[in-house]
């Protein structure tokens, strides 16, 4: 292509709302415009990225026999109440697009495809003997964000790949699952990509297990705690580890004391001089499940740890069916105008203990509130000795109390505390967590049978029984990875993209068209390197040399040959945008040394071809 017949501005500047740098660069380099909150056109240079992301996903999706489909974005509600996710998606989380259409039925926009994809299934697998079976597809999808931001981050349509696998067992399920942690990595490494894969909360998407791959990036939204022998990484979400020792308590007898305006954690020890390890801290959550049934729980965990809302929105979830629901559409610390609606009295916040009486709630106030407290006790406390905790009266805590003793323990235990830098590891307690920043480009999940089994899909084993069908799920953010490759590669400059999935491999300047030499070298070696399979772009514009110099740093094209006053001696100049090194190579041997560059590169990242 040449630059003069190429849609192509660039901004010196800029833009005012892009905050971190790799969506600076994508508008600047006229990568990317921005057509309203959260949506963007995809412009030529763009595309072409897109594309060469695409198909290193397909390479890689097809070498493992998955079969590539492509899904309806517009989905009835029907198909989503039947799998008991509509109120989760469009009250929750709020982030899938509903409308009416002219007949009055509710459709939806589709954020993900599980429900699509199980009804197909549904319909066409009957038998054992059709089993394994993988669908994908690269499409559109969108996600009403509250906040869209960062670009292609966070945007409210973006382009993904997503797959699903249907088997009979979970034997079965397992064998596709690695297939694709080991497709998905190669699909990363690609692209030349730095990332880490990494235990993961499934989420909304639910299901047994799952694993992110995370690009790694200072910019990424995820924080990654890992381990430096390489054994364990995990999300934050998800992470576990084992928390500091307890120091000893200070306390030997049990007894109430008064503690003024002790009502944070580093007040009471200074009051009581203790370690905030030997305290037992209530914190108390509002939740409401998706039938409108509200719960009131009180976690108890020690006082120098945080509760981790995602590992407690799974443990609720869990209980879900106790109250006749399926999923929870809020979850959070009650404020005082939500604690008005339940309580009979006012709560001694700050000062709870972890016995505090369901009678702090209306009885009768609402036949949706729940009129006893769920009490949850975490792991980190079930051993401590002579604790400190609430006295369940303002200003007021207990010393070396007991569990058993002076309170009984609750008969939940759960580990929900958030693991963090510097934690012990729980496969080796002499390793310690280390933390990284991650953008999550792909997520991989073992849906088990809870979409089947919702949606009434089975098939009929070799016994001649119906048994549902187990359930995998993939899913690749093609437009996410693309500004997560900038994210993770840029300078003062622009943006350095990999040479696998570069919009063009090669740019040929020329620094004066009015030189005729220039463009007769130029414009021959442009059609050589293309000639010869190599994406090559020509910048051929009217422009003083130093503007077209300044726009190949900033567009990032990896390889740069300009044809100045090199070409008096048989020579161009060729620049490495990564590295910014420059040497003269005679024009003759440009497309071999090029075409060998480039193999060698494909040749490390790896290539579908050579792993099958």
């Amino acid at each position: 292509m040449k630059l003069s017949q190429m849609l192509f501005v660039t901004l010196r500047d800029d833009p005012a709302d892009a905050e971190i740098p790799s969506h600076k660069l994508l508008l600047r380099a006229g990568y990317i415009r921005r057509i309203g909150s959260g949506v963007y056109a995809y412009l030529p240079l763009m595309w072409r990225v897109l594309q060469k992301i695409s198909q290193i996903v397909r390479e890689e999706m097809n070498a493992t026999g998955a079969q590539e489909c492509l899904l309806p974005q517009l989905q009835p509600a029907e198909l989503w109440k039947e799998s008991g996710r509509w109120d989760t998606y469009t009250k929750a989380e709020g982030i899938m697009f509903s409308l009416t259409d002219r007949r009055e039925q509710n459709l939806a926009l589709g954020p993900t495809h599980e429900e699509v994809i199980t009804t197909v299934a549904r319909d066409m697998i009957r038998s054992y003997r059709q089993l394994p079976v993988h669908l994908y597809q690269i499409q559109t999808k969108f996600r009403d964000e509250i906040r869209p931001r960062f670009g292609l981050m966070r945007g409210r349509e973006f382009i993904m790949k997503d797959g699903y696998s249907f088997h009979a067992d979970e034997e079965s399920l397992k064998e596709t699952y690695q297939d694709m942690y080991q497709a998905y990595s190669n699909m990363l490494r690609r692209c030349g990509l730095t990332f880490r894969a990494v235990e993961a909360d499934s989420g909304a998407i639910g299901g047994s297990g799952s694993t992110e791959f995370m690009v790694l990036a200072e910019a990424g939204e995820d924080e990654v705690l890992y381990t430096e022998d390489g054994k364990y990484a995990a999300n934050v979400e998800k992470a576990v580890s084992l928390p500091p020792d307890a120091e000893t308590s200070p306390f030997s007898s049990y007894e109430k004391r008064e503690t003024p305006g002790t009502e944070t954690i580093d007040k009471l020890c200074k009051f009581l001089k203790c370690s905030p390890t030997n305290v037992v801290k209530n914190v108390l959550y509002q939740t409401v499940y998706d039938n409108g049934t509200t719960v009131l729980v009180i976690v108890s965990i020690r006082g120098d740890q945080e509760v981790n809302d995602v590992k407690l929105q799974n443990e609720l979830t869990r209980l879900a069916p106790n109250y006749g629901a399926n999923s929870i559409i809020a979850l959070d610390v009650p404020s005082s105008e939500a604690q008005s609606k339940w309580t009979a009295k006012p709560l001694p916040l700050g000062y709870i203990a972890p016995d505090i009486s369901d009678d702090y709630i209306k009885s009768g106030s609402n036949e949706k509130i729940v009129g006893k407290f769920l009490h949850f006790v975490d792991k980190t406390t079930i051993d401590l000795k002579n604790f400190v905790t609430g006295a369940n009266e303002a200003n007021n805590h207990v010393v070396g109390a007991n569990w058993g003793d002076q309170f009984q323990l609750p008969e939940i235990i759960v580990d929900v505390r958030t693991a963090k830098i510097g934690d012990r590891a729980i496969h080796d307690p002499t390793e310690t967590l280390q933390s990284a920043r991650g953008i999550e480009a792909g997520h991989i999940f073992q849906l088990g049978t809870k979409y089947s089994q919702a949606m009434g899909a089975t098939y009929t084993s070799e016994q001649g029984k119906d048994k549902p069908l187990f359930m995998g799920c993939y899913g690749v953010g093609v437009s996410r990875l693309a500004q997560a490759a900038v994210e993770q590669s840029y300078d003062d400059n622009g943006i350095i993209w990999p040479v696998e999935i570069a919009p063009y491999q090669v740019i040929v300047t020329i620094p004066n068209i009015k030189n005729a030499q220039q463009v007769e070298v130029g414009e021959k070696l442009y059609a050589q390197l293309n000639q010869a399979g190599i994406d090559t772009l020509l910048d051929d514009r009217n422009e003083r040399g130093g503007v077209k110099f300044k726009d190949a740093d900033l567009i990032g094209i990896p390889y740069r040959i300009v044809t100045g006053r090199a070409i008096e001696n048989g020579k161009v100049e060729l620049v490495e945008r990564k590295t910014r090194k420059t040497h003269e190579i005679p024009i003759n041997e440009v497309v071999s040394k090029l075409g060998e560059q480039i193999k060698s590169v494909n040749r490390e990242q790896g290539t579908v071809n050579s792993r099958q």
